[in-house]
């Protein structure tokens, strides 16, 4: 060696130059030598347990001072090509102080280091980035073709493909052209060899993450929690899927993985979680994190773990609801909180409501009535039980249905228009009405503006202003009496209102108002004296 008095900065191989060749079957002996201990790597093919290898250290050089190590290699074969290097412990901040000679062990029967003939080995690329088929050879000397199969042989051009016997073709720049199955081959002795490799363009495409269960999933202490994370990824994506749960510092989840790719539009990636008999400390979020490349997405759930089964229950507002007649529907609801979900039914005056009307229906903890009617008014039970715990819970509330005052008048009959009324007589006009709650009624009077021609005719278009009628009021023609009385008609409860004028002098509208909380009618009897 050079130097034995200088201070060896790397440590010093008994080789010189960056390559050396052994025949195949004979002996590779390396000597290293440094100012400290130092370590041997070996090519990966090379096991460090290999009964071929011995690794001896002695000190040597300046009184002992030096650190040699030799390391023997007998019986050397193909698979041993590669680099060997002595070097000095390092620490993540020093520089990396090492020498390396690459060392080919030429087998005349083997020129390729690793050979891939029948199942190719995959190479995954990135559009780009460097990629290598690392077709490396036994001896420096030897003369590779790299083909495309079925028939394009890729030449080597020192730039976009350029050939390196240490590493094997080197593509600084992949391209799409390079998608496919490679081959790279040689003569040797006159005999054929050829390594294959599958080139894989890999994407980073999720398409979809979705979790078996719902947004909320609730438990009873002691049950099984299995979530299933189902990822959907684009054919030349792989994922790594990884959770975050409650219990993951004390591993009460185990996870299993799996893969489907029967799709050849996509990957099918399953990663599913199972945690055995949950606890307390196991209610909280679940997510499910998937990464591929820069692509990450995350979904989650929420555990809910209970002590034991419950219904609660309780009225949302008043005891009495109200309903109009004629509304699209209306829906009939419960406070509910119940674990796990109880069986629901909803009872009308004492019978099971959906089979008392087709317009009743059971949504969740709901009874929807569709096309609100009269009938429809009565008293509503939910009934929630869970059975096999015999747990059972009920509340009533009443249901008023209200209906807009209607005029049976105005649907029996259209009087004919224009009524005459002969001067000074007694006149009585009715006015039945029905509502719930029951309306109340009105009578106004509008005259009709003085010597309009219309009136001639027996019509009055256009009246002066508007008046409230009373028993007693002279307002236009005296009001004799108003009265009201209730009557049964078509089976309903109607109010009969009758206003009795006791001699008829003016012209006019007699309008009878019908109101409650929910609308209002009218009927208008043009009264023309003549």
């Amino acid at each position: 060696g050079s130097s034995s008095g200088s201070k060896l900065k790397v440590p010093e191989l008994s080789i010189n130059g960056t390559e050396h060749v052994v025949q195949a079957g004979q002996t590779l002996n390396l000597t290293c030598r440094g100012e400290m201990v130092h370590s041997w790597s070996l090519p990966e093919t090379l096991s460090k347990d290999s009964n071929r290898l011995k690794v001896i250290k002695y000190a040597c050089g300046r009184n002992g001072k030096q650190s040699c190590s030799s390391l023997t290699l007998s019986r050397t074969q193909a698979s041993d090509t590669g680099n060997y290097s002595c070097k000095y412990p390092t620490s993540p901040a020093k520089k990396k102080k090492e020498s390396t000679v690459y060392v080919f062990i030429n087998d005349t029967s083997n020129p390729f280091v690793e050979m891939h003939s029948d199942i190719p080995k995959i190479i995954h690329m990135t559009v780009g980035r460097e990629m290598i088929i690392p077709c490396r050879v036994t001896a420096p000397t030897i003369a590779v073709t790299l083909k495309k199969i079925p028939r394009e042989t890729l030449v080597p051009d020192g730039r976009t493909i350029i050939w390196d016997s240490m590493k094997g073709f080197r593509i600084p720049k992949a391209t799409y052209k390079f998608i496919g199955l490679l081959s790279c081959e040689t003569t040797v002795g006159g005999h054929k060899y050829s390594t294959k490799y599958l080139t894989h363009r890999e994407t980073n495409t999720i398409f979809d993450v979705q979790l078996s269960t719902p947004r909320l999933v609730k438990l009873l202490k002691g049950d099984s929690l299995a979530i299933n994370c189902t990822v959907t990824a684009a054919w030349n994506t792989r994922v790594q899927m990884t959770w975050t749960y409650p219990g993951e510092a004390r591993r009460r989840g185990s996870v299993m993985q799996r893969i489907d790719q029967k799709n050849t539009e996509a990957n099918i990636f399953y990663s599913i979680l199972i945690v055995d008999k949950v606890r307390d400390i196991d209610k909280g979020q679940y997510t499910c994190h998937v990464k591929s490349g820069p692509s990450i997405k995350a979904v989650n759930t929420t555990v809910i773990v209970y002590d034991k089964m419950f219904i609660n229950l309780k009225r949302r507002r008043k005891t009495v609801l109200e309903a109009v007649a004629g509304r699209k529907s209306y829906r009939l609801s419960m406070k509910v909180k119940a674990f796990p979900s109880p069986e629901v039914i909803w009872l009308k005056d004492g019978l099971p409501a959906a089979e008392k009307c087709a317009r009743y229906m059971v949504k969740d903890y709901s009874l929807i009535i569709k096309d609100v009617a009269e009938e429809d008014a009565g008293n509503y039970t939910i009934i929630l039980s869970i059975r096999q715990w015999n747990l059972s819970k009920n509340l009533t509330v009443t249901l008023r249905v209200n209906v807009k005052p209607q005029v049976y008048e105005n649907a029996v009959s259209s009087f004919p228009d224009p009524n005459l009324y002969l001067l000074s007589s007694k006149q009585v006009l009715t006015c039945t009405v029905y509502g719930i709650p029951q309306p109340k009624i009105t009578w106004m009077w509008y005259p009709c503006r003085q010597n309009h021609s219309k009136i001639r005719h027996g019509f009055c278009s256009y009246t002066e202003g508007s008046f409230i009628l009373k028993a007693g009021s002279n307002l236009g023609n005296r009001i004799q009496s108003i009265t009201e009385r209730m009557a049964v008609i078509e089976g309903k409860n109607k109010t009969a209102s009758t206003l009795v004028v006791a001699e008829a002098k003016s012209s006019g509208i007699y309008s009878c108002v019908a109101s409650n909380k929910v609308g209002k009618a009218e009927r208008n009897v043009s009264f023309i004296v003549t």
